[in-house]
């Protein structure tokens, strides 16, 4: 079988592993030089702890196994199970956590929750200020400003790969096939579409008007080496406002006992922060949903989270080195973990997997070649 994927990102880039993977024949289209959107500007968490129970549970699961046989053998992708911790404050942040690790599902997740002096122990460099702390053992951590260039170095390998870059694709011709810019015409026996959050142009001729997809624009930042390791990565509790596995009384009650702070809720935040192998904190991050986005990037976040982090770590933070904002595509139903729709005859489009995307996108390529058969 000949594979076209359209996107270098991370859901189109394990796209073209898993068809290589299976034997088929891959050639892959990227528009840029290399890709340049959501894929790279996040934090690369495999983030299994705040998933909803049931498919999307069972996809990160999955991804997090596929992740971390594919990190086995592409070292380059940094893969490492760092788990994760979310230090609590306050009788309401502390139920949350309660109700966490009482889940049915919790065992799966690894959860544990720590007093204040376990979380130390686990992480020595949160010396600041907190009760206790919720711990995900099941959560990971890829490099992923390199880690679709590490996936690609390895699928080069391979004589049945073929990268094609600097080649937007315009049209889809009769079946099977698709002409780019450049007027080539690249034929196989099915095409999938990983545009991530290009939406207009083809996608929308394809797709339609209606395609059930967002876009939803964030602002992060990375500082200089912190000096020591962060040997997880970390949340707060406002991540347990924005991930579906927090749902319940208890949170009903932290929003109401406890609110967000102001800019936190103003720009729908949460703190999310991992080390990346050269020692640097990638911190974040905001939400936007609403169009036309704005251009540029604000400090009060930033200055947000400074705030949050420096009351964890119990020290300054480093200088920021970097400021970025990103924009990635959702599912208008949340609850869906990816938009997989055929198009055309031999055409598919998988896109919308919104912040699940870098932990869940083995696992949906995995799902795309079972369900087309590849």
């Amino acid at each position: 079988m000949r594979v076209i994927v359209v996107g270098a990102g991370v859901v189109g880039t394990l796209h073209a592993w898993h068809a290589v993977e299976r034997g088929h024949e891959v050639v892959q289209i990227e528009r840029e030089a290399e890709a340049r959107g959501a894929s790279l500007r996040n934090f690369g968490q495999i983030w299994v702890s705040g998933r909803a129970g049931g498919e999307e549970l069972e996809t990160a699961l999955r991804a997090r196994e596929l992740w971390e046989s594919i990190g086995a053998r592409v070292p380059g992708i940094g893969f490492r199970a760092n788990g994760s911790l979310t230090p609590v404050r306050g009788e309401h942040e502390l139920a949350v956590a309660e109700a966490a690790v009482a889940r049915p599902d919790a065992a799966a997740r690894g959860y544990k929750l720590l007093t204040a002096g376990e979380a130390l122990a686990v992480n020595p460099a949160l010396r600041g200020t907190y009760d206790a702390a919720l711990y995900c053992e099941r959560d990971a951590a890829v490099e992923p400003r390199v880690a679709q260039l590490a996936l690609r170095e390895e699928l080069l390998k391979s004589p049945r790969y073929t990268f094609l870059p600097g080649r937007e694709v315009r049209d889809v011709v009769g079946e099977h096939a698709v002409r780019d810019d450049h007027g080539d015409v690249h034929h196989g026996d099915v095409v999938v579409l990983c545009t991530g959050a290009w939406l207009g142009g083809l996608v929308r001729e394809l797709a339609g008007p209606e395609l059930p997809v967002r876009r939803v624009r964030l602002q992060m930042m990375q500082t200089e080496p912190l000096g020591e390791p962060l040997t997880t990565s970390v949340a707060d509790a406002d991540s347990f406002r924005y991930y579906p596995a927090y749902r319940g009384d208890a949170l009903d009650l932290l929003n109401s006992g406890q609110p967000q702070a102001e800019t936190a809720a103003a720009h729908r935040m949460q703190l999310l922060m991992v080390q990346r192998a050269d020692g640097g904190l990638t911190i974040g991050d905001t939400h936007e949903y609403e169009h036309p986005f704005a251009f540029d990037t604000v400090e009060e976040p930033y200055e947000h989270l400074t705030g949050v982090v420096e009351s964890f770590l119990g020290r300054p933070l480093p200088k920021i080195r970097r400021r970025w904002a990103g924009v990635y595509a959702q599912c208008t139903d949340t609850g869906r973990v990816v938009h997989r729709q055929r198009v055309r005859d031999g055409v598919w489009l998988v896109t919308g997997p919104g912040g699940r995307g870098m932990t869940c996108s083995p696992a949906i390529a995995e799902t795309t070649a079972d369900e087309l058969g590849w």
